[in-house]
């Protein structure tokens, strides 16, 4: 049997950063991973070029059950650690908008970043290894392995979540934290496009690839300020990724399509100029033509020039256009989702090292904790925190 002072299970962003620490501090780890490549998600974020971290990482970007538990290990490695690590690595990045960074070239090289680190740490990597059963005794944990048993005093649970199943993601993480009495709040999909009700679907298909900015309001109160994408099955784009995550079955949305100008102003001003002109080709200086077009096979936008237009219909638009309430059908699922809402319950596990309370030597890190990020690399700042927090206590 081989022996290893740490075994960590799941070489994503989180295992994969939390090897190579502990194995710099002169650990003897192992890192095994189910899939034929590590770092698979990390390829595929952020349109292939990882939106690493994000500048603006605080605590109030986290949702949780217990939304304190983040505190700690975000302030104790930030993104201006992980953004040196990758200064010193040579890589060539750069801002996008509301402080997310991604790199230059390809998210190939942040994968590349941390095989390196694991490498420095002489971490043994193995991959296409299944777990088939974990069992805690005197010495440790030992673990069945399809083809070979291995065991250590500290495993470290870095499996991930449920989102992008066509990149192995399992429910292994949460079936190891409740074989050992841990609770996990149920999951569900977040960052994730809303599906949209048939007949309202089918009289906005014709906007599929329409984009508009857009301010998104949760029946909670949530609101986000970003692009809107209208989809072939509904709506996308980073205003309802984000609010997804604040989205509860049955509920609506309000969106204001034109959080840059007051419908009503803009109407009274052209109005002054050009009274005889038609209502639609008025809002098409605004929006885009198809989605005034879409607005007004929907009844909402009155067939007629703007001195023939009413007050009545004039209030009527504008609280449509600012207000627009709809009520998804639901969400893509996890076939599309970006993360894994939920997961193993926070209040559990120690803050400071990421231990189960009750189970010496189990850690559990990044998305298999019931801590999930904003849309633009937030979710990559925890996965880094949590993971260093972790390999300092091992």
């Amino acid at each position: 049997m081989e022996k290893y002072d740490v075994i960590v299970i799941g070489a994503g962003a989180a295992g994969l950063f939390c090897a190579a620490q502990a194995g710099q501090k002169g650990l003897r780890v192992l890192l095994i991973d189910n899939g034929k490549k590590a770092g698979r998600k990390i390829l595929m974020s952020g349109g292939g070029r990882c939106n690493f971290t994000n500048l603006y990482t605080e605590q109030a970007a986290y949702l949780s059950h217990n939304p304190h538990f983040c505190k700690s290990a975000l302030a104790r490695y930030t993104q201006w650690d992980f953004i040196d690590m990758v200064n010193r690595h040579g890589i060539a990045w750069h801002e996008k908008t509301l402080g997310q960074l991604f790199c230059d070239d390809s998210a190939q090289q942040i994968v590349d970043l941390l095989l390196k680190e694991c490498e420095v740490g002489n971490v043994t990597l193995r991959l296409r290894s299944e777990v088939m059963s974990v069992v805690r005794g005197d010495s440790g944990y030992t673990l069945q392995l399809n083809g070979a048993e291995v065991q250590a005093a500290k495993l470290v649970i870095a499996s991930g979540g449920l989102s992008m199943p066509g990149l192995g993601a399992s429910p292994f993480g949460y079936k190891i934290a409740e074989q050992f009495g841990l609770k996990v709040f149920p999951t569900r999909a977040g960052l994730v496009p809303f599906t949209l009700h048939k007949p309202l679907l089918e009289q906005l298909q014709t906007l599929s690839g329409v984009s508009v900015p857009s301010v998104m309001t949760a029946e909670d109160g949530t609101v986000f300020k970003e692009a809107l994408l209208f989809t072939h099955r509904g709506l996308s784009g980073p205003a309802v990724l984000q609010l997804s995550s604040y989205w509860q079955p049955g509920e609506f949305v309000t969106i204001d399509l034109s959080p840059q100008q007051d419908i009503d102003a803009f109407i009274n001003e052209e109005r002054n100029q050009h009274p005889n002109q038609s209502l639609k080709n008025t809002l098409a200086k605004l929006l885009p033509k198809r989605l005034v077009e879409c607005l007004q096979l929907l009844g909402h936008v009155p067939e007629c020039t703007l001195k023939q237009l009413n007050s009545r219909q004039q209030g009527e638009l504008a609280t449509t256009l600012h207000q627009w309430r709809v009520q998804p059908n639901g969400t893509e699922g996890y076939r599309t989702a970006e993360v894994t809402l939920g997961g193993v319950d926070t209040t559990q596990l120690s803050s400071k090292t990421m231990e189960a309370r009750d189970v010496p030597g189990l850690y559990f890190i990044g998305e298999v904790v019931d801590v999930t990020g904003w849309l633009g690399g937030y979710n990559f700042q925890w996965a880094w925190s949590s993971a260093w927090a972790c390999a300092q206590a091992l």
